[in-house]
């Protein structure tokens, strides 16, 4: 059995929705993470994938501190994060790194490259002496692939792709153990984020790192996942190895968006089996009651309105959170 590195149980984010301009009152709450559970084992990579507004990001952020928690436990290496105070909060920032998703905005214009990846060694200051950064930071940018030679270059005068190992080289600067990819491919050419991909891939096999990779791309979770985890509007409504998601559904969400990925094969496309949602995606400030998904499902029944499915094994297989979870060759 591997053993787990980040266990979350329970974790709820919801932000205050309030209104007037001098005495702000709550009026309500958008319910952006609502008891989610998951666990990330050493040198694994766990896939998120969902429509954009489940909580994808918003889960990244309040695994990476920077968004307090409204309710929930999370534990790194047996450690409780949100109890983190001091010296060890300042020693878990070394341990979890991000990658963010756009890599024009994630890079200061006003900073070379030099002076990006090696930022981190300036806020601890422990990791590297200060005469041995620039060989450092060299280092870096050939382990992603970029010109040593290039450190005194700026953002501006990258593509997209470059820009993004840049980022890579920055999070992978303070050796972390986690690293959360947010979308880190979603803004890149085809062809740039199979390179992009494959790098990730590489660094795993040579580090040992274990990443929590966020996407809406189905394909490229499938690439680099070991398990993956199906959100919808705050939930996990299915979770499982990268064979019972892609091969196995169970969950009417996953199985509708597993049969939206194109298909490149032309002869195949008119033999598949196209699942078209109707509705649309609910408000998180006033998510249906029992199954989120039900207003958009067709095997919801009475049951499905007054009864929260519990995310547990269905059928002998994998947990799925639906009352009527059954097998269904989508793709």
């Amino acid at each position: 059995m591997a053993e787990p590195i980040l266990e979350v149980e329970g974790l709820v984010k919801h932000f205050p929705v309030r209104v007037g301009v001098l005495f702000k009152r709550t009026v309500g709450h958008v319910q952006a993470v609502d008891g989610v559970s998951f666990t990330l084992n050493k040198g694994e990579t766990l896939g998120v994938v969902g429509e954009s507004g489940c909580g994808k990001s918003t889960l990244a952020q309040v695994l990476m501190r920077l968004e307090p928690p409204t309710a929930g436990v999370a534990r790194f290496e047996g450690r409780d994060i949100f109890g983190m105070k001091g010296a060890e909060l300042r020693k878990l920032r070394r341990d979890i790194q991000i990658v963010l998703q756009d890599p024009y905005t994630s890079l200061n214009p006003r900073m070379t490259v030099g002076d990006i990846v090696g930022e981190p060694y300036e806020i601890h200051t422990e990791v590297a002496p200060k005469g041995d950064r620039q060989r450092k930071v060299q280092e870096l940018l050939e382990i992603v692939g970029l010109n040593p030679e290039h450190i005194n270059r700026y953002p501006h005068q990258f593509s997209g792709g470059q820009r993004q190992r840049i980022g890579i080289a920055r999070a992978l600067a303070l050796k972390p153990k986690v690293i959360v990819c947010d979308e880190p491919v979603s803004a890149l050419d085809v062809s740039i984020q199979a390179q992009v991909m494959n790098l990730l891939g590489e660094l795993q096999a040579e580090m040992g790192l274990s990443y929590l990779f966020i996407a809406h791309d189905l394909s490229v979770v499938r690439h680099l996942s070991n398990r993956v985890a199906v959100m919808y509007l705050g939930k996990i409504v299915e979770i499982g190895t990268e064979d019972d998601i892609y091969e196995r559904p169970m969950h009417p969400y996953t199985q509708a968006l597993l049969s939206a990925v194109p298909v490149p094969d032309p002869t195949q496309r008119g033999r598949r089996d196209v699942i078209r949602l109707t509705g649309d995606v609910p408000s998180p400030i006033d998510p249906p009651s029992g199954c989120r998904f039900r207003t958009r499902c067709w095997k919801a029944q009475d049951i499905c309105a007054t009864e929260v499915p519990e995310l547990v094994p269905r059928n002998g297989g994998h947990p799925a959170a639906c009352h009527f979870a059954e097998e269904r060759a989508v793709v």
